[in-house]
């Protein structure tokens, strides 16, 4: 089943097969990496490699020298550019748009975390879940920005996220709406970030902050600032997942840090380790929770039902991160309709390239989350 929304009509990989200009790739590293397998996989052809002049050094990445743009203009002319690596940053995002006004540009979706590619086969075994969360999200901004966000997947073109991107700002204002007595539950913590946010909104005030981040060298990073802005924090070196126990984490130092089964242990990889996991659930012990985040790089599933008593019972506002794994779009929220069956989901996408940044905003009717977005978008 194709979904009723979906205007796009065929996905990148069919186009980027059937293309005849140079295809190169814009940006190195872990995603570079992972575009450059699924078009070995796909028979796609890459012709060049650039990267920004300043980290042009004469270095090659996968077997291909890494050169600048204005080199491969002059050699190539006219080519297919492949967006590589993750941006938030202002000035590379209008790289990306100067970039998508003078080649035929896309931003590919790999999955941030391992799993199936968001192509037609995808869309079509799944359309009818897509269908679902569709028809049943909160609102009608919510329902643009899914039907945008699917329609960048399939296709990789720029203006689905351009075009319906929010400021973060907006998540705080209509849905998280926290006050200076929130019992604060911030999974995948990282430095403290998130929690320097809450407390911007609430004038550093708060009933209870409960933080998890199982990478070692930020975790310590999350304590420093605790000690000093958020004393009685409760601070977790953990991962979060179904239950507690013990799992794999590839730190891959930010975004791409993964948790994996053990036996996907590879030892000659430095950046692994046996790391601590917990539940949500465990953790709380019966323990108040208003405000929950869920960043927790590709867990959100097994974090979720990890977290299902808590959920239940405190009915918190949550922030779920919908971008990890292709299956996040439908199964997510599926799961959490499982779980409370007039949980009110919405969808927001902020500034990031891919489509980074989209996540779920849940409330429940009777708690303090505005709903009032369809008058503002």
């Amino acid at each position: 089943m194709i979904p009723d929304f979906v205007t796009e009509t065929t996905d990148l990989w069919t186009v980027l097969q059937q293309e005849t200009r140079p295809i190169v790739l814009y940006g190195m590293g872990d995603g570079a990496q992972k575009i450059l397998d699924a078009c070995a996989e796909k028979r796609i052809a890459i012709q060049g490699i650039f990267a920004s002049d300043e980290f042009v050094r004469g270095h090659s990445f996968a077997g291909y020298l890494v050169r600048k743009r204005s080199e491969l203009e002059a050699e190539l002319g006219d080519f297919v550019c492949l967006i590589s690596f993750a941006s938030s940053r202002p000035e590379v995002m209008a790289l990306f748009d100067d970039l998508d006004r003078t080649h035929t540009t896309y931003a590919p979706d790999v999955p941030v975390a391992e799993g199936k590619l968001f192509d037609w086969t995808f869309l079509e075994q799944n359309g009818s879940k897509l269908q679902r969360v569709y028809d049943k999200l909160a609102d009608e901004r919510s329902r643009q920005v899914f039907a945008a966000t699917v329609n960048f997947k399939l296709s990789g073109k720029l203006h689905w996220l351009r075009d319906y991107t929010q400021e973060r700002e907006t998540a705080w204002t209509d849905y998280l709406c926290p006050s200076k007595d929130e019992h604060y539950v911030d999974l995948g913590a990282y430095n403290g970030d998130t929690i320097r946010e809450l407390l911007a909104h609430t004038d550093g005030k708060y009933a209870s902050i409960t933080a998890l981040e199982p990478d070692r060298k930020t975790f310590k990073k999350l304590k420093k600032y605790a000690e000093k802005e958020v004393p009685s924090a409760r601070l977790f070196q953990a991962g979060s997942w179904s239950e507690p126990g013990e799992l794999l984490f590839a730190s891959k130092g930010g975004r791409n840090s993964t948790l994996l089964p053990v036996r996907h242990a590879i030892s000659h990889d430095q950046r692994t380790a046996v790391v601590a996991v917990e539940s949500v659930d465990h953790v709380m012990q019966g323990r108040d929770c208003t405000l929950l985040k869920m960043d927790v790089e590709g867990a959100e599933r097994e974090t979720l039902l990890g977290a299902r008593g808590t959920i239940r019972r405190c009915r918190p506002r949550m922030e779920l991160a919908a971008y990890h794994r292709s299956e996040d779009l439908f199964e997510l929220p599926l799961l959490l309709w499982e779980l409370c069956p007039d949980a009110q989901i919405a969808l927001l996408h902020h500034p990031y390239v891919p489509a980074w940044e989209t996540n779920f905003y849940i409330t429940f009717p009777g708690t303090s989350g505005k709903s009032k977005p369809d008058a503002l978008y």
